[in-house]
Protein backbone atom coordinates (compact mmCIF):
# COMPACT_ATOMS: atom_id res chain seq x y z
CA UNK A 1 0.00 0.00 0.00
CA UNK A 2 1.49 3.39 -0.97
CA UNK A 3 2.40 5.85 1.76
CA UNK A 4 -0.10 8.69 2.04
CA UNK A 5 1.45 12.15 1.73
CA UNK A 6 -0.27 15.08 3.40
CA UNK A 7 -2.35 17.44 1.29
CA UNK A 8 -0.20 20.26 2.62
CA UNK A 9 2.95 18.73 1.14
CA UNK A 10 1.17 18.00 -2.12
CA UNK A 11 0.22 21.69 -2.52
CA UNK A 12 3.81 22.75 -3.08
CA UNK A 13 6.23 21.95 -5.86
CA UNK A 14 10.00 21.46 -5.94
CA UNK A 15 12.03 24.61 -6.51
CA UNK A 16 12.75 25.11 -10.25
CA UNK A 17 16.04 26.75 -9.27
CA UNK A 18 17.19 23.65 -7.42
CA UNK A 19 15.87 21.41 -10.19
CA UNK A 20 17.86 23.22 -12.88
CA UNK A 21 20.95 23.33 -10.68
CA UNK A 22 20.66 19.56 -10.13
CA UNK A 23 20.26 18.94 -13.88
CA UNK A 24 23.35 21.03 -14.61
CA UNK A 25 25.28 19.13 -11.93
CA UNK A 26 24.27 15.82 -13.49
CA UNK A 27 25.55 16.94 -16.91
CA UNK A 28 28.81 18.01 -15.27
CA UNK A 29 29.16 14.55 -13.72
CA UNK A 30 28.74 13.16 -17.22
CA UNK A 31 31.75 15.20 -18.31
CA UNK A 32 29.93 18.11 -19.97
CA UNK A 33 31.41 21.59 -19.66
CA UNK A 34 28.30 23.25 -18.26
CA UNK A 35 28.19 26.92 -17.33
CA UNK A 36 25.72 27.16 -14.47
CA UNK A 37 23.93 30.51 -14.29
CA UNK A 38 21.08 29.09 -12.24
CA UNK A 39 22.39 29.24 -8.70
CA UNK A 40 21.57 32.21 -6.46
CA UNK A 41 24.74 32.78 -4.47
CA UNK A 42 27.85 34.95 -4.74
CA UNK A 43 30.93 33.33 -6.22
CA UNK A 44 33.22 35.15 -3.75
CA UNK A 45 34.67 33.63 -0.61
CA UNK A 46 33.35 34.86 2.72
CA UNK A 47 35.58 37.79 3.80
CA UNK A 48 38.46 36.48 5.86
CA UNK A 49 37.71 38.38 9.08
CA UNK A 50 34.22 36.84 9.13
CA UNK A 51 35.51 33.32 8.59
CA UNK A 52 38.15 33.91 11.25
CA UNK A 53 35.45 34.86 13.73
CA UNK A 54 33.56 31.64 13.00
CA UNK A 55 36.72 29.55 13.40
CA UNK A 56 37.63 31.34 16.62
CA UNK A 57 34.15 30.63 17.98
CA UNK A 58 34.58 26.91 17.34
CA UNK A 59 38.04 26.86 18.91
CA UNK A 60 36.72 28.76 21.94
CA UNK A 61 34.01 26.17 22.53
CA UNK A 62 31.03 28.14 21.22
CA UNK A 63 29.42 24.99 19.84
CA UNK A 64 26.39 24.65 22.10
CA UNK A 65 22.84 25.92 21.97
CA UNK A 66 22.10 29.61 22.19
CA UNK A 67 18.77 31.30 22.86
CA UNK A 68 16.30 30.02 20.30
CA UNK A 69 15.70 33.50 18.93
CA UNK A 70 19.38 34.48 18.71
CA UNK A 71 22.35 35.48 20.83
CA UNK A 72 21.93 38.82 22.62
CA UNK A 73 25.26 40.01 21.18
CA UNK A 74 24.08 39.29 17.63
CA UNK A 75 20.74 40.94 18.30
CA UNK A 76 22.64 44.04 19.41
CA UNK A 77 24.68 43.98 16.19
CA UNK A 78 21.46 43.69 14.16
CA UNK A 79 19.87 46.55 16.11
CA UNK A 80 22.94 48.70 15.37
CA UNK A 81 22.80 47.74 11.68
CA UNK A 82 19.12 48.65 11.35
CA UNK A 83 19.76 52.01 13.04
CA UNK A 84 22.93 52.75 11.06
CA UNK A 85 21.78 51.66 7.60
CA UNK A 86 18.00 52.06 7.70
CA UNK A 87 17.19 54.56 10.44
CA UNK A 88 15.04 51.94 12.20
CA UNK A 89 15.04 51.56 15.98
CA UNK A 90 14.37 48.18 17.58
CA UNK A 91 14.72 46.51 20.98
CA UNK A 92 15.98 42.96 21.51
CA UNK A 93 12.44 41.58 21.80
CA UNK A 94 11.77 42.93 18.29
CA UNK A 95 14.61 40.94 16.68
CA UNK A 96 14.65 37.30 15.55
CA UNK A 97 17.70 35.44 14.23
CA UNK A 98 16.92 32.47 11.99
CA UNK A 99 18.63 29.86 9.85
CA UNK A 100 18.66 32.09 6.78
CA UNK A 101 16.18 34.72 5.61
CA UNK A 102 14.23 31.88 4.02
CA UNK A 103 13.35 30.51 7.44
CA UNK A 104 12.52 34.03 8.60
CA UNK A 105 9.97 34.33 5.79
CA UNK A 106 8.59 30.87 6.51
CA UNK A 107 8.23 31.73 10.21
CA UNK A 108 6.37 34.91 9.26
CA UNK A 109 3.86 33.09 7.07
CA UNK A 110 3.27 30.40 9.68
CA UNK A 111 2.90 32.98 12.46
CA UNK A 112 0.38 35.37 10.87
CA UNK A 113 -1.48 33.55 8.07
CA UNK A 114 -4.66 31.60 8.89
CA UNK A 115 -6.55 29.28 6.52
CA UNK A 116 -8.21 31.36 3.82
CA UNK A 117 -6.07 34.46 4.41
CA UNK A 118 -4.70 36.07 1.28
CA UNK A 119 -1.09 37.16 0.81
CA UNK A 120 -0.20 39.64 -1.93
CA UNK A 121 2.98 38.67 -3.77
CA UNK A 122 3.88 40.87 -6.77
CA UNK A 123 4.86 38.83 -9.82
CA UNK A 124 7.59 38.13 -10.87
CA UNK A 125 8.39 36.74 -7.42
CA UNK A 126 10.97 34.60 -5.72
CA UNK A 127 9.88 31.01 -6.28
CA UNK A 128 9.43 30.12 -2.60
CA UNK A 129 6.98 32.88 -1.62
CA UNK A 130 3.76 31.31 -2.94
CA UNK A 131 4.61 27.85 -1.62
CA UNK A 132 5.34 29.21 1.86
CA UNK A 133 1.89 30.80 1.82
CA UNK A 134 0.31 27.55 0.69
CA UNK A 135 2.07 25.64 3.47
CA UNK A 136 0.48 28.11 5.90
CA UNK A 137 -2.96 27.32 4.36
CA UNK A 138 -3.11 30.79 2.83
CA UNK A 139 -3.89 31.90 -0.71
CA UNK A 140 -1.22 33.67 -2.80
CA UNK A 141 -2.50 36.66 -4.80
CA UNK A 142 -0.02 37.64 -7.51
CA UNK A 143 -0.65 40.96 -9.28
CA UNK A 144 1.48 41.07 -12.42
CA UNK A 145 4.23 43.68 -12.74
CA UNK A 146 5.50 43.31 -16.30
CA UNK A 147 8.49 44.79 -18.11
CA UNK A 148 6.50 47.85 -19.19
CA UNK A 149 6.09 48.69 -15.49
CA UNK A 150 9.74 47.92 -14.74
CA UNK A 151 8.62 44.73 -12.96
CA UNK A 152 7.18 46.83 -10.10
CA UNK A 153 3.53 47.00 -9.06
CA UNK A 154 1.69 50.30 -8.97
CA UNK A 155 -0.30 51.71 -6.04
CA UNK A 156 -3.47 51.06 -8.04
CA UNK A 157 -2.58 47.40 -8.51
CA UNK A 158 -1.90 47.09 -4.80
CA UNK A 159 -5.18 48.79 -3.89
CA UNK A 160 -7.26 46.58 -6.18
CA UNK A 161 -5.57 43.44 -4.81
CA UNK A 162 -6.48 44.19 -1.18
CA UNK A 163 -9.75 42.91 0.24
CA UNK A 164 -11.05 41.88 3.69
CA UNK A 165 -9.18 38.56 3.41
CA UNK A 166 -5.80 40.20 2.80
CA UNK A 167 -3.47 39.53 5.72
CA UNK A 168 0.06 40.07 4.42
CA UNK A 169 1.96 41.77 1.59
CA UNK A 170 5.45 40.54 0.66
CA UNK A 171 7.76 43.03 -1.07
CA UNK A 172 11.23 42.11 -2.33
CA UNK A 173 13.49 44.99 -3.36
CA UNK A 174 15.91 44.65 -5.08
CA UNK A 175 14.04 41.74 -6.58
CA UNK A 176 14.94 38.15 -7.21
CA UNK A 177 14.48 37.44 -10.15
CA UNK A 178 14.33 40.83 -11.92
CA UNK A 179 16.86 43.03 -10.14
CA UNK A 180 14.23 45.79 -10.01
CA UNK A 181 14.22 48.03 -6.94
CA UNK A 182 11.51 50.39 -5.73
CA UNK A 183 12.55 54.02 -5.42
CA UNK A 184 11.85 55.98 -2.28
CA UNK A 185 8.97 57.75 -4.05
CA UNK A 186 7.49 54.45 -5.23
CA UNK A 187 7.65 52.98 -1.72
CA UNK A 188 5.98 56.11 -0.35
CA UNK A 189 3.14 55.72 -2.87
CA UNK A 190 2.64 52.06 -1.96
CA UNK A 191 2.78 53.01 1.69
CA UNK A 192 -0.03 55.51 1.26
CA UNK A 193 -2.23 52.63 0.11
CA UNK A 194 -1.18 50.35 2.95
CA UNK A 195 -1.84 53.04 5.56
CA UNK A 196 -5.52 52.78 4.64
CA UNK A 197 -5.64 49.05 5.51
CA UNK A 198 -4.66 48.62 9.18
CA UNK A 199 -5.24 44.84 9.27
CA UNK A 200 -2.59 44.19 6.60
CA UNK A 201 0.94 43.31 7.69
CA UNK A 202 3.92 43.86 5.40
CA UNK A 203 7.03 41.73 5.06
CA UNK A 204 9.89 43.49 3.27
CA UNK A 205 12.56 41.14 2.00
CA UNK A 206 15.71 43.30 1.87
CA UNK A 207 18.19 40.44 1.48
CA UNK A 208 19.85 42.10 -1.56
CA UNK A 209 20.25 45.49 0.15
CA UNK A 210 24.04 45.36 -0.13
CA UNK A 211 24.00 44.35 -3.81
CA UNK A 212 22.56 47.56 -5.17
CA UNK A 213 23.68 50.34 -7.52
CA UNK A 214 20.72 52.62 -8.24
CA UNK A 215 21.17 56.40 -8.38
CA UNK A 216 19.60 56.94 -4.94
CA UNK A 217 20.41 55.26 -1.61
CA UNK A 218 18.66 52.02 -0.73
CA UNK A 219 15.38 52.51 1.12
CA UNK A 220 13.22 50.10 3.10
CA UNK A 221 9.47 50.58 3.47
CA UNK A 222 9.35 51.12 7.25
CA UNK A 223 12.07 53.74 6.84
CA UNK A 224 10.17 55.63 4.14
CA UNK A 225 6.70 55.34 5.71
CA UNK A 226 7.15 55.50 9.52
CA UNK A 227 3.40 55.06 9.97
CA UNK A 228 3.83 51.43 8.88
CA UNK A 229 6.56 50.67 11.44
CA UNK A 230 4.16 48.83 13.75
CA UNK A 231 2.97 46.57 10.90
CA UNK A 232 6.23 46.06 9.01
CA UNK A 233 8.55 43.07 9.40
CA UNK A 234 11.89 44.07 7.87
CA UNK A 235 13.77 40.96 6.75
CA UNK A 236 17.44 40.68 5.92
CA UNK A 237 20.40 38.35 6.34
CA UNK A 238 24.10 37.78 5.77
CA UNK A 239 23.93 35.35 2.88
CA UNK A 240 24.07 37.61 -0.17
CA UNK A 241 25.88 40.81 0.75
CA UNK A 242 28.57 39.09 2.84
CA UNK A 243 28.92 35.95 0.65
CA UNK A 244 27.76 33.80 3.58
CA UNK A 245 25.12 31.59 1.95
CA UNK A 246 26.30 28.41 3.67
CA UNK A 247 26.55 30.04 7.09
CA UNK A 248 22.73 30.35 7.14
CA UNK A 249 22.01 33.54 9.07
CA UNK A 250 18.84 35.52 8.49
CA UNK A 251 17.18 38.04 10.73
CA UNK A 252 14.31 40.46 11.00
CA UNK A 253 12.99 43.36 13.02
CA UNK A 254 9.32 43.99 13.64
CA UNK A 255 6.43 44.28 16.11
CA UNK A 256 7.26 42.44 19.33
CA UNK A 257 4.09 40.32 19.29
CA UNK A 258 4.77 39.14 15.74
CA UNK A 259 8.42 38.43 16.51
CA UNK A 260 7.38 36.42 19.58
CA UNK A 261 5.00 34.30 17.50
CA UNK A 262 7.70 33.74 14.86
CA UNK A 263 10.16 32.74 17.59
CA UNK A 264 7.64 30.21 18.91
CA UNK A 265 7.32 28.67 15.45
CA UNK A 266 11.10 28.51 15.17
CA UNK A 267 11.40 27.04 18.64
CA UNK A 268 9.38 24.04 17.50
CA UNK A 269 11.36 23.56 14.28
CA UNK A 270 15.07 24.39 14.21
CA UNK A 271 15.57 26.25 17.51
CA UNK A 272 18.68 28.46 17.18
CA UNK A 273 20.78 29.20 14.13
CA UNK A 274 24.26 27.65 14.27
CA UNK A 275 26.20 29.16 17.17
CA UNK A 276 29.49 29.63 15.29
CA UNK A 277 27.58 31.20 12.40
CA UNK A 278 26.06 33.72 14.79
CA UNK A 279 29.53 34.70 15.97
CA UNK A 280 30.60 35.11 12.34
CA UNK A 281 27.53 37.27 11.69
CA UNK A 282 28.52 39.60 14.53
CA UNK A 283 31.87 40.12 12.80
CA UNK A 284 30.10 40.69 9.48
CA UNK A 285 27.70 43.32 10.79
CA UNK A 286 30.10 45.11 13.16
CA UNK A 287 33.27 44.79 11.11
CA UNK A 288 34.71 46.60 8.07
CA UNK A 289 32.43 46.82 5.03
CA UNK A 290 35.05 47.41 2.32
CA UNK A 291 34.82 43.84 1.00
CA UNK A 292 31.04 44.22 0.69
CA UNK A 293 31.55 47.35 -1.43
CA UNK A 294 34.17 45.60 -3.56
CA UNK A 295 31.88 42.66 -4.28
CA UNK A 296 29.02 45.02 -5.09
CA UNK A 297 31.13 46.92 -7.61
CA UNK A 298 32.12 43.66 -9.28
CA UNK A 299 28.48 42.62 -9.56
CA UNK A 300 27.60 46.00 -11.08
CA UNK A 301 30.31 45.66 -13.72
CA UNK A 302 29.18 42.13 -14.57
CA UNK A 303 25.57 43.33 -14.74
CA UNK A 304 26.42 46.05 -17.25
CA UNK A 305 28.42 43.64 -19.42
CA UNK A 306 25.94 40.77 -19.30
CA UNK A 307 22.73 42.75 -19.83
CA UNK A 308 24.27 44.47 -22.86
CA UNK A 309 25.30 41.08 -24.21
CA UNK A 310 21.83 39.58 -23.73
CA UNK A 311 20.20 42.52 -25.50
CA UNK A 312 22.47 41.90 -28.49
CA UNK A 313 21.09 38.37 -28.95
CA UNK A 314 18.28 37.84 -31.48
CA UNK A 315 14.81 37.54 -29.93
CA UNK A 316 16.02 38.36 -26.40
CA UNK A 317 15.53 41.55 -24.41
CA UNK A 318 16.58 42.31 -20.86
CA UNK A 319 15.83 45.33 -18.68
CA UNK A 320 18.76 46.59 -16.62
CA UNK A 321 18.42 45.97 -12.89
CA UNK A 322 19.20 48.14 -9.88
CA UNK A 323 20.71 45.31 -7.83
CA UNK A 324 21.03 41.56 -7.14
CA UNK A 325 23.11 39.30 -9.40
CA UNK A 326 20.34 38.21 -11.76
CA UNK A 327 19.40 39.17 -15.30
CA UNK A 328 15.77 38.47 -16.17
CA UNK A 329 15.69 37.99 -19.92
CA UNK A 330 12.50 38.11 -21.97
CA UNK A 331 13.01 35.24 -24.42
CA UNK A 332 9.57 35.15 -26.02
CA UNK A 333 10.92 36.43 -29.34
CA UNK A 334 13.54 33.69 -29.50
CA UNK A 335 10.99 31.08 -28.45
CA UNK A 336 8.68 32.12 -31.26
CA UNK A 337 11.46 32.19 -33.84
CA UNK A 338 12.64 28.70 -32.90
CA UNK A 339 9.22 27.13 -32.30
CA UNK A 340 9.33 26.54 -28.54
CA UNK A 341 6.00 26.08 -26.77
CA UNK A 342 7.13 27.30 -23.34
CA UNK A 343 10.08 28.64 -21.40
CA UNK A 344 10.77 25.28 -19.74
CA UNK A 345 11.47 23.73 -23.14
CA UNK A 346 13.53 26.77 -24.12
CA UNK A 347 15.62 26.59 -20.93
CA UNK A 348 16.15 22.88 -21.58
CA UNK A 349 17.35 23.73 -25.11
CA UNK A 350 19.81 26.32 -23.80
CA UNK A 351 21.11 23.78 -21.29
CA UNK A 352 21.38 20.82 -23.66
CA UNK A 353 22.59 22.69 -26.77
CA UNK A 354 24.53 25.62 -25.31
CA UNK A 355 25.48 23.95 -22.02
CA UNK A 356 24.32 27.05 -20.16
CA UNK A 357 21.94 26.56 -17.22
CA UNK A 358 19.29 29.18 -16.44
CA UNK A 359 15.94 29.00 -14.67
CA UNK A 360 12.61 29.25 -16.57
CA UNK A 361 10.68 32.42 -15.78
CA UNK A 362 7.44 30.48 -15.27
CA UNK A 363 8.82 29.37 -11.90
CA UNK A 364 8.85 33.04 -10.90
CA UNK A 365 5.36 33.75 -12.21
CA UNK A 366 6.63 35.21 -15.52
CA UNK A 367 6.37 32.72 -18.42
CA UNK A 368 8.51 33.49 -21.43
CA UNK A 369 11.51 34.61 -19.40
CA UNK A 370 14.81 33.13 -18.30
CA UNK A 371 16.61 34.04 -15.07
CA UNK A 372 20.36 34.00 -15.46
CA UNK A 373 22.75 34.63 -12.58
CA UNK A 374 25.85 36.70 -13.28
CA UNK A 375 27.53 35.57 -10.04
CA UNK A 376 30.39 34.14 -12.11
CA UNK A 377 33.48 35.74 -13.65
CA UNK A 378 33.15 38.08 -16.63
CA UNK A 379 35.11 35.72 -18.94
CA UNK A 380 32.63 32.97 -18.01
CA UNK A 381 29.74 35.30 -18.82
CA UNK A 382 31.34 36.09 -22.19
CA UNK A 383 31.63 32.37 -22.94
CA UNK A 384 28.00 31.83 -21.95
CA UNK A 385 26.84 34.58 -24.30
CA UNK A 386 28.86 33.08 -27.15
CA UNK A 387 27.35 29.65 -26.56
CA UNK A 388 23.79 30.98 -26.41
CA UNK A 389 24.35 32.98 -29.59
CA UNK A 390 25.63 29.90 -31.42
CA UNK A 391 22.74 27.76 -30.17
CA UNK A 392 20.18 30.36 -31.29
CA UNK A 393 21.83 30.50 -34.72
CA UNK A 394 21.80 26.70 -35.11
CA UNK A 395 18.36 26.22 -33.66
CA UNK A 396 17.09 23.02 -32.05
CA UNK A 397 17.22 19.64 -33.72
CA UNK A 398 13.50 19.44 -32.90
CA UNK A 399 11.40 22.37 -31.69
CA UNK A 400 10.25 22.07 -28.10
Amino acid sequence: MPVQISRRAQRVKPSPTLAMTARAAQLKREGKDVISLSVGEPDFDTPSHISAAGIAAIKSGFTRYTNSDGMPELKDAIIAKFQRDNGLTYQRNQILVSTGAKQTLFNLCMAVVDPGDEVIIPSPYWVSYPDMVLLADGLPVTPDADAAAGYKITPRQLETSINPKTRLVLLNSPSNPTGAAYTRAELAALGEVLLQHPRVLIGTDDIYEKIYWANEPFSSLAQVVPGLYSRCITINGCSKGFAMTGWRIGYCGGPAEVIAAMATIQGQSTTNAATMSQHAAIAALNGPQDEVARMNESFRQRHDFFVAGLNALPGISCLPGAGTFYAFADVRGAMQQLGFRDDVAFADFILSDALVAGVPGSGFGAPGHLRLSFAVSQPTLAKALERIAEALKRGPARPG
